[in-house]
């Protein structure tokens, strides 16, 4: 009984986060975190102490792969190569700068322990990039945290492991970098084998709550065999919350993606929220478990403060040089682009098939290239890549990650949960432990309410580049009259069909086949990249929405023809 009520306070709590923080302008996670702290010291709360398993293997992989199934797949593409550097070379240098520090300050801990410690800190929080959502920063720099946070806990977990086992035994680099390939290489064979099974599972669903009931399995059905096998069940989860998401729209109903949309809604709320507020009613026990120590709370707090420290000017050492090549980059799309463009016209004006024959009388004429004429198809193909090459030059362009948007990407890099937890699974017999677990919650602690509390105030600072006003209303209008065109084509193949002369069946049914030529009229544009995920998802929610109430309409039809 006691547990029920402590679970009905705890979601109690999380709504009441949720609504009141945004009218004091606090984000949600940070006032749950503050709350948390102040209820540990109640004289009338026991002490809370959750099992770190809990969290890394039971709270973060569906938040990691609901996070992942919302992620645009095109712009995830377009900024991989940041995001790569980002969860990977970043936390590695991380990592190793702090363990040589932290080895210097506490002698005890040895390199292998301080490499331990840096692992813990390093890495970004999935849960504590929801803070970064609400600033009104540009999609480009959500997408880059977003992926950075969803990738970068497999690196710190495998560092974190086998820093603990070379402080048994010695490890070469060899060795670890062949513990981190194989548990990015097992999680992504799994978390794609998961993805596609889930959906062909769930196709062949009629009805939505079962669907969705389905749905809540994915992340454990992908993470748990991939930890089983020394993989990282996180990224598992993350390729198959990535291989759902960009799929699930020509694999699963309307009415099945709006059910599962809303539940995971509402799970995202409560794990969130949960998180951060346990974050906090753990705070009493870790200090208890210091008292029995030589060290006291300001050792936890100089560390912490050194990590963040450290660990901020390591991240703006490796984003700023990051963006400058990245400008440099752009410098140079922005000088081919006038001649990828008129290629790509020129390839779209003209028919595939003619061409190839103009090239084979050419080469016939000259004598050279006989055997390397394209046929129509690899013309197709290469029409396609120069029309995605053009389009990421416009994305990359539109909206440059300069040294604004930078600092903004540095300042977000707040550590959260997965710290804690991660400190948590160091073993019993680790010098200085229970500093240990203290500092790593000093330095979540004070990133969360530091860095979280003052983002607002840093973006009003700095005014990295925002959502252009115009542009959208610009593609909002390319996008109507595409599915004007759509529409169009459709009509004209039922000649002598008008609204006011079919029945109310023949008008559904030409609706519903002009609204399954605008979705995939839409998903061609999106896996070309011609418009912004977000534009894109507006107008298949509005096509969604269609569906679901015309087929709501013809239940209602036939239930009173019955």
């Amino acid at each position: 009984m006691e547990l029920l009520v402590v679970l009905v306070l705890g979601l109690l709590g999380i709504a009441g986060a949720t609504a009141i923080g945004p009218r004091l302008g606090v984000s949600a996670p940070l006032l749950l975190v503050v709350v948390g702290i102040l209820v540990s010291f109640l004289p009338f709360v026991p002490e809370v102490v959750v099992d770190p398993e809990w969290i890394l293997a039971g709270v973060l992989p569906p938040l990691l792969y609901s996070a992942s199934v919302a992620m645009p797949s095109m712009e995830f593409r377009r900024e991989f190569s940041a995001i790569s550097g980002f969860s990977i070379a970043l936390v590695v240098v991380s990592s190793v700068v702090l363990g040589l520090l932290f080895a210097a300050i506490i002698p005890e801990l040895g390199i292998a322990g301080g490499i331990a410690l840096g692992a813990i800190v390093s890495p970004t929080d999935a849960v504590a990039t929801s803070i970064v959502k609400r600033v009104g920063v540009t999609p480009r720099i959500v997408t880059v945290l977003e992926g950075e946070s969803m990738l970068n806990d497999a690196t710190a977990l495998v560092l974190l492991r086998s820093a603990i086992a070379a402080g048994a035994a010695s490890l070469s680099f060899w060795s670890i970098a062949g513990d981190f390939l194989w548990a990015v290489a097992v999680a992504v064979v799994l978390g794609f084998v998961v993805g596609r099974v889930n959906l062909w599972v769930r196709s062949r669903v009629k009805d939505a709550t079962v669907n969705t009931v389905i749905s809540l399995t994915v992340p454990f059905l992908a993470s748990l065999p991939a930890e089983a096998l020394g993989g990282s069940g996180l990224v598992a989860a993350v390729v198959a919350g990535l291989v759902t998401g960009r799929n699930a729209i020509r694999s699963l109903p309307p009415q099945h993606r709006v059910s599962d949309a809303q539940t995971w809604r509402a799970i995202e709320l409560v794990l969130e929220g949960g998180v951060f507020l346990v974050m906090g009613l753990e705070m009493a026990a870790i200090l208890d478990d210091l008292a029995d120590t030589a060290y006291g709370i300001h050792h936890g707090l100089l560390l912490a403060a050194i990590a963040l420290v450290v660990v901020l000017l390591v991240r703006a050492a490796w984003v700023f040089p990051t963006l400058a090549v990245f400008a440099r980059r752009n410098r140079r799309a922005a000088a081919m682009k006038p001649r990828l463009t008129a290629v790509k016209d020129r390839l779209e004006s003209r028919d595939l098939q003619q061409m190839t024959e103009e090239i084979a009388e050419r080469a016939a004429a000259t004598g050279r290239g006989v055997g390397r004429v394209p046929s129509a198809e690899r013309m197709a193909r290469f029409r396609v890549r120069i029309r995605r090459k053009v389009a990421d030059l416009d994305y990359f362009l539109a909206v440059p990650l300069g040294w604004r948007e930078g600092t903004v990407i540095v300042w977000a890099g707040m550590r959260g949960a997965i710290t804690l937890a991660a400190a948590q699974t160091l073993p019993a017999d680790t010098p200085a432990r229970s500093l240990l677990v203290l500092t790593a919650f000093f330095v979540a602690g004070i990133s969360l309410i530091g860095q979280g509390g003052t983002l607002p105030w840093l973006v009003r600072l700095v005014k990295p580049a925002g959502i252009d006003r115009g542009a959208v209303a610009a593609e909002r209008q390319q996008i109507a009259a595409l599915l004007g065109e759509v529409t169009d084509r459709v009509l004209a193949r039922h000649e002598g069909f008008s609204r006011e002369t079919g029945t109310p069946a023949q008008i559904r049914e030409v609706r519903l086949e002009a609204i399954r030529a605008q979705r995939e009229a839409l998903l061609a544009a999106r896996d070309d990249g011609l418009y912004s995920s977000a534009m894109l998802a507006e107008a298949l929610d509005t096509l969604d929405a269609d569906q679901i109430s015309l087929d709501l309409r013809a239940e209602r039809d036939e239930e009173a023809a019955a």
